[in-house]
């Protein structure tokens, strides 16, 4: 929350778990911590209607990376790799019954303890076991399927593969975690909870170009083009999602949920760029200019994993260059050390100049999309 304050005098975002470890801190009561909160939070529900679009209260962007926010993460992609990278055959060994069970009793008790750490303002832990709860679905329709006789002939028949072999026929597994993935995330409203989603639809990217590529037989070129559609297509979702996310009156939907949509979005678009390989210096040049394209992108609506791979690109055409001009010189090292002092460079203008950078180009973005 943002409460409201004169124009000149700056705004302090607080939320509920801040005002709970003043209590604990023994600077105010835990009874005048709720009355307090309770108080601002009807006097921010009051004035989201009179509040000028300019002034209203920036998009929350979750938690930093401090030390028990690390241990959080850490814990929580241990526990979700156990139950979905490491499921290996000797799970299996108890059929697709005991898997069921497994995967169903995990998912209450996650479900649960979510629930428990909500109610005690703990979102981070919160949002890691109701997303470990999602990443139990494809195992359960996996299970469940296989029980029914449902499962498509041919292929891999091991849950095993789900995570390291392409196959179409995972296709039902992913439709279902996607919708999961959305009912979850409405139930929970945690930011974390659309990383699940956002790695299912790369998943499914790539089982999509291989079940229309049966006919064909394995057609790279055709999986590299189809990665470009769907991370283009992946980060239109996520600036639709970024700018309801920013017009949100809710404080629990004004909270960062586009972050992993962009990053998957933007890995799927550039590799997928990237590996068209062309022969032409217009080629390559134009490769380039999507790439400073992608960092003024990135620069306009505050998303710096746009200004990370642009820059990446950008450094792998200078490259290109330097080595196409001092091939077999005795000064493509020197050329190569130029570069890299030039991209530091670079990098220290930047930073002195981010905020006047931002601002500036942010003008040619629409309002919604305008960093806060």
């Amino acid at each position: 929350m943002r409460p409201m304050t004169n124009s000149t005098l700056p705004s302090i975002v607080l939320r509920h778990a801040d005002m709970l470890d003043a209590a604990r801190d023994g600077l105010i009561t835990p009874k005048q911590a709720d009355a307090l909160w309770d108080r601002w939070s009807d006097l921010d529900a009051s004035l989201a209607d009179t509040v000028p679009a300019g002034l209203q209260p920036a998009l929350h962007t979750g938690p930093g990376f401090g030390f028990v926010n690390v241990l959080y993460y850490f814990g929580g992609m241990v526990a979700i790799g156990a139950m979905s990278l490491f499921m290996t055959l000797g799970f299996e060994a108890m059929g697709a019954g005991g898997l069921l069970a497994i995967a169903l009793a995990y998912g209450f008790a996650c479900l649960k303890v979510a629930d428990h750490f909500k109610g005690r303002s703990l979102p981070v832990p919160a949002g890691i076991l109701a997303t470990l709860a999602v990443f139990l679905v494809p195992l359960a329709v996996w299970c469940v399927q296989s029980l029914l006789g449902l499962w498509p002939p041919g292929g891999t028949t091991s849950f095993s593969a789900y995570h390291t072999q392409i196959n179409w026929r995972w296709m039902t597994l992913e439709f279902a975690t996607l919708a999961a993935g959305v009912v979850m995330l409405w139930r929970y409203r945690l930011p974390f909870m659309v990383m699940p989603v956002a790695v299912t639809i790369w998943y499914l990217c790539m089982d999509l170009t291989n079940g229309l590529m049966q006919n064909a037989g394995w057609d790279w070129k055709f999986m590299r083009d189809v990665s470009l559609v769907f991370g283009i297509a992946t980060c239109f979702i996520a600036m639709w999602v970024d700018v309801r996310c920013r017009r949100a009156l809710e404080p629990e939907w004004r909270q960062d949920f586009a972050f992993w949509l962009y990053l998957f979005g933007t890995l799927m678009f550039w590799c997928g760029l990237s590996l068209r390989d062309s022969d032409s210096e217009l080629g390559k040049f134009v490769y380039a200019l999507i790439n400073i394209a992608l960092v003024l992108l990135g620069a306009a609506i505050g998303r710096r994993v746009f200004t990370v791979f642009g820059a990446l690109g950008v450094a792998m055409y200078l490259g290109y260059l330097s080595h196409r001009v001092f091939r077999d010189s005795l000064m493509f090292p020197f050329a190569l050390t130029l570069l890299g002092l030039g991209v530091v460079w670079l990098g220290v203008l930047w930073q002195r100049n981010e905020r006047a950078i931002n601002a500036r180009l942010s003008a040619y973005v629409p309002e919604g999309l305008r960093p806060r």
